[in-house]
Parts: C-alpha cells; structure tokens; sequence
C-alpha cells in the first residue's frame, strides 16, 4: 500500500503557525505544505475567488499524493471549504478528506470562557462570513461573540512591519476597539493563523485577565483525535518526518519569510497556479 502525505495549505505564511504544531504533535508524518502567496492575502476578496483560489490549492495537493488536507487559513476555511467539502470532494474519491481551522477552535471555546463573552479578532473576510458565529452556536449557544476585522495586520506581519511604532499603533488600536465593544470579555481568538506571530504583544495590550486563544495547539490536538477514530486514514499516511514545501511566489522570497515563521532553514519549489 502506497503511503502518502497530509497536505496543508494556506494563501501565504499563516497556516505556517499551524505547520509548526502539526510538527511537534505528530512530528512521525510527512507533510505537504503549500503557501499561496502570490494571490495573498484572501482576507477582503469575496467568497467567489477565494472558492477558486482554494480549489485550486485543494486540486494541487490531491495531485501530489495527499490523501488529507488541512485548510490552515480561516478565510478559505470560512468562504470556501463547506462548498468543496459538499460539491467538490466526492470528484477525488471516498477516501480524500479536508478539514479547516474553525471547528476545532469553536468545539473549545465553551471550556475556556468564564463569563460567555468572546472576543474574535480575524480579516474582513472571516467576520462577514460569521463562520464563527454559526459554528458556536452548535458547541456553544450560550457563548456572545464580539467581532472585530484587521485588515491591515496580516500586510503588517509580512511584510515584517509589525514590531514598527506604526504597526504596533494599529494593533493596539484593533485590540481596544474589540474590547471597547463589550467589557466582560474574558476570552481573544485570533482567527487567522497569521496572528499567533503577535500574540505575546496581543497579549501585553488586552491584560492578563483576558485568555488570548492561538488555532495551532488546537487543531494539532483535534487532528491527533480525528487519526485515532479514523484508522482508515490514518494507516495510509506516510510517516517519515518529512516537510515539503511549494509557494506561488518566487521561491527565494517565500524561504526568506518561511525561515522566520518556521525557526528554520526552509527551501521551497514554486510552482504556477
């Protein structure tokens, strides 16, 4: 039996936040990772092209041999992933599965929270979608979600201006501005795996009273639990401990970036999307 990589895809250096847990939960498997960050970021494109953008992406990585891929961007994973998971999956085959970022993050949010008021920090595309919104109203009905979009801060961290007085001006300005709209906030999402680049400073602005909630731990947790009831899939999935990495933009741009993100040396392939 041919043995295969999980995929991972994001539309740029986010969903490397994401890459990261994977690899110290389940450092044994071989994974896929896929950045598009030519066509970054998807945050205030409509539900349209972020559909084809990551259907695209999807397509890719079937094509390389994964059998599971993890949407690691919560715009894709709220624009586009209900649609190919219900109109698109069944075209790769029974056995392919992709799963996203928002349902393992929603599932936990009832257990951290103390006063039922959540703060959600996320891009424009996130909070239209109110992914989270619907989601937490399946695990947790009685949970108040406050949302709050910055669009500027994942240009910030990529561009590696998010440590400048500016960007850390309009950071601070985007976290008040959440808090500002409900005082008994006790909890911060950061939905968009960019966000975890800043937590700590996150963190230092809403106060220490105030839980800041990173997606990676969780979906590298809910993952773990997803292989353990599907053994099915998970004994098909190669476990060598490689990385693989591919990006839209030129390669030697995206290593620069992702050695950052990663703690690494990181080489990448770039192929035309």
């Amino acid at each position: 039996m041919k043995k295969v990589p999980i995929g991972v895809f994001d539309s740029g250096y986010g969903g490397l936040t994401i890459l990261s847990e994977l690899l110290e939960k389940l450092p044994s498997y071989d994974y896929i990772y896929f950045g598009d960050n030519a066509r970054a970021p998807y945050g205030n494109r409509s539900f349209d092209v972020v559909y084809s953008y990551t259907l695209e992406a999807v397509d890719f990585l079937f094509s390389q041999g994964c059998e599971l891929i993890i949407i690691a961007c919560n715009t894709a994973s709220a624009k586009a992933l209900r649609t190919i998971q219900q109109n698109d999956l069944k075209k790769y085959g029974s056995q392919k599965r992709i799963l996203g970022v928002i349902r393992p993050c929603t599932e936990y949010i009832s257990c951290i929270t103390s006063t039922n008021c959540v703060g959600l920090l996320a891009t424009q595309g996130t909070v239209n979608s109110n992914s989270y919104g619907i989601e937490l109203k399946k695990f947790a009905p009685n949970v108040t979600l406050v949302q709050h979009a910055c669009p500027m801060w994942v240009p910030l961290i990529e561009n590696n201006m998010h440590n400048t007085d500016v960007g850390k001006m309009i950071i601070k300005a985007d976290i008040e501005k959440l808090l500002s709209q409900n005082t008994v906030i006790d909890t911060i999402v950061l939905a968009c795996t960019h966000y975890p680049v800043i937590q700590n400073y996150i963190k230092e602005i809403a106060g220490k009273e105030i839980e800041v909630l990173a997606q990676g731990p969780l979906v590298a947790e809910k993952l773990i639990d997803y292989l353990s009831r599907h053994k099915e899939l998970d004994n098909v999935l190669s476990k060598d401990a490689s990385v693989v990495y591919f990006t839209s933009e030129n390669s030697d741009f995206f290593d620069e970036a992702a050695s950052k993100f990663m703690k690494r040396t990181i080489r990448s392939t770039h192929i035309a999307i």
